[in-house]
Parts: C-alpha cells; structure tokens; sequence
C-alpha cells in the first residue's frame, strides 16, 4: 500500500535542482581526478627511472600540486605557495570569462563554440587600441579602459554575426560560429602580419610577437594582487572576472531582459506570442557572450606580462574551447563559473609543478583535464540519474 505523505511545501535542500547540480559535477571531477590517478600509476610502474615513491608524489602534486613549495632535504614540501596560487587566479581568468560566455548562451538556448574567434577579435582590439594610445601618452587609466572596451567591442560585433544567422535565418549557431572562428584566426593574422608598428621587433628573436603592453604602460591595476600573492602574475582582472560573472548572474534572474533572454531560450516560438521580440534577444544573447569571451583576451592581455604570437592561423586559443567544460561543470551557473574555472587553472598549474618536480611531464593534467572535459558532458546525465533516483525513492513510499 501506498503511504501519502503529507505537503509540507518545503523542499530538502539536498533534493534541489541546483544541489543536484552540484552534485553531478563534483561527480563528474571525481572520476576523472580517480582516472587521471590509475593513469599516473600505469605510466609510472611502465616507465624506467619513476619507483613507487615518484608515483606516489606524482598523485600528490596532481591534487595538491598549487600548494607545491618545492623540495626539502629531497621530499616534496607543501604550504602556502603566493606565487602558484596567484599564477592559478591568473590563469583562471580567461577561463572564467569564456566559461562565463558560453553559460550565458547555453540559458538563452544557443550553443557559443564561437568563443575562440571572438577570443582572438578581444586580442586585437584590445592590444590596438591599448598599444597606439600608449604611444600617443594618453593617461593609463584612458588607454586600460579604452582597450578593454575596444576588445569587448569586437567580441560583441563577431558574436552578432551568428546571432543575426539564426534569428533571421535560423541557420544553426554551431556551424556558424566554426566559420567565424577561423575567419578571426586569419583576419587576425593578417591584421598583425600588415602592420609592423605592433610587432615587437625591438628585442631580438621576437618578430613573430606583438609588443607587450607593458612596454607602454598600460597594464590592469593589481588591486591587491601584490601583497595576498606576492611574486605572482595575479593582478586585478581576476576581480574584474568575477564582477562580470555576478553581474551576469543578476542580469538573468533579477532583471525582464534576463527572463526575456531564458523564455527565448525555453521555447522561442512561445516567447514570440507571449510577445517578446525572440530575433533581437537572440542577437543580444550571442553579443553579450561575444563580448564576455573577448573581456577574457582584454583582461590576459591587459595583464602586461603577456605576449601575442601573431601567427594565429596555425591553431585556435584553447580558452574558448575551454570555456565550454567550465560553464558545463558550473551547470551553467554563471557564479559557479568562477570555481570552475579556478579548477581547471588548479589543474595547469599542477602539470607544471608535475614536470619541475618529477619525472612526468605536464600532460598527464591535460589528459586528466581531458577526461574530465569529457565527463562534463554527461553532468547533465548523472543529474538525470539522481533526479530519477529520487522519483524512484518517492514512488515506493
């Protein structure tokens, strides 16, 4: 027989939609983190010159790789490492901002593999507008702010372009957006290729590299950077990421044009007879998240300590591929974007720590990143299964 429980309204917190989330993502880490493990072990009992005792400390620094301090007397040390875990912020920056681009079009409907082109359309706005102003002596806080937006600009006008495809043609995003990457990827090319005034032919062997934006001043504040992660490149942009993400998270579910952009993405036909214009939010969605992605090339490049190879054609930036593992894991939760991004950072840091420090090289994280980017994928597949878990718990009451 069937016992009714009673209605209490009040949902356990542990049943919720976003704690199942959560859940399915830390699931979908812990698989990989236990693979990326059983592959440290393989390579190492195969591979001459690794004993027991550098696997061991090879599974070490892959969990705990960040608070790495180096060697003592021999032994692996860790502790409080400023530079790693400031380099991890860093890095995590771009990943939080393509992350962040790719979650706000997976809430509005649409699929944004087109973050690595509008990646690459921030670089060069950013580094054009920011190199040629600081070399005319316009203040540094004219020029960073100028720069940033030049870049996010672009990003925004590149990402309208397969918006504009599928709202009046309704020609699928993904294929578009794979156009448009390269496109970029050879429009940027060709763009530092034409104009030697950006290359940074002053120092010897580096023709092929754009000028640093250092080398004219023009560089994100550390805003606190220096004295929590002393010696690291961490620099203000990290905050500045995660005020984008807060204020993404606020724009879709406290704001009309927040619920506008996600009745889109839930059922375009219905939200145009509810009387939303379903084509102009499709724009604006693949703008913002255009835009999103190149503030992730404004905020690495705008860091000062790092150099653009101009030579484009040859490969896409991972970061915009990146971005979408990020957003996933986050289940699209542009906040949780914020830790997810520094994970996968944590990872990266702990392959260089890895090859520093033991006989394996820093892939062994990037298969691990890999795995756990496959995994991703099939979040939404483990919180299908907890949901129907739940359902099958209920129905026996």
């Amino acid at each position: 027989m069937l016992r009714v429980e009673p209605v209490t309204g009040k949902q356990k917190w542990y049943r919720s939609d976003s704690a199942k989330s959560v859940l399915s993502a830390i699931i979908s880490i812990l698989i990989g983190m236990a693979v990326g493990t059983l592959i440290i072990i393989i390579v190492g009992l195969t591979k001459d010159g690794i004993s027991m005792k550098g696997i061991w400390e090879g599974i070490r620094l892959v969990f705990l790789g960040v608070f790495s301090t180096g060697r003592d007397g021999g032994a692996l040390s860790f502790g409080y490492n400023p530079v790693n875990l400031g380099n991890m912020l860093f890095r995590a920056t771009p990943l939080v901002m393509t992350g962040l681009s790719v979650a706000v079009a997976f809430k509005t409907g649409l699929f944004n593999i087109g973050a690595a082109g509008q990646y690459l359309m921030g670089t060069m706005g950013t580094l054009t507008v920011g190199l040629t102003l600081g070399n005319t002596g316009c203040p540094v806080f004219i020029a960073w702010l100028a720069a940033f937006l030049a870049g996010m600009l672009l990003g925004a006008l590149w990402g309208a372009i397969p918006g504009i495809f599928k709202a009046y043609l309704n020609i699928n995003e993904v294929i578009t957006c794979i156009m448009t990457n390269w496109i970029a990827a050879n429009l940027v090319t060709w763009w530092f290729d034409a104009h030697e005034i950006f290359k940074n032919s002053a120092e010897g062997g580096k023709v092929g590299y754009i000028i640093p934006l250092k080398n004219v001043g023009v560089v994100t504040p550390k805003m606190g950077m220096n004295i929590l992660f002393p010696g690291s490149q961490a620099n203000g942009g990290f905050w500045i990421a995660c005020i984008l993400a807060v204020a993404m998270f606020i724009m879709l579910t406290r704001t009309t044009f927040g619920y506008e952009l996600r009745a889109c993405g839930s059922n375009r036909h219905a939200a145009r007879y509810a009387g939303i214009n379903d084509k102009r939010n499709i724009i604006l969605s693949m703008m913002i998240s255009g835009a999103l992605a190149a503030a992730g090339a404004s905020l690495y490049y705008l860091a000062g300590n790092t150099e653009f190879f101009w030579s484009t054609y040859q490969s896409l930036p991972a970061e915009g591929f990146n971005g979408i593992p990020v957003a996933l894991l986050a289940a699209n939760n542009p906040v949780g974007v914020i830790f997810t991004g520094v994970f996968m950072s944590m990872l990266n840091v702990a392959g260089t720590q890895l090859k520093s420090l033991t006989a394996y090289n820093e892939y062994i994280s990037d298969i691990i990143i890999a795995i756990i980017v496959y995994l991703s994928a099939f979040s939404m597949l483990i919180k299908q299964m907890l949901n129907g878990r739940d359902k099958k718990k209920g129905g026996n009451k």
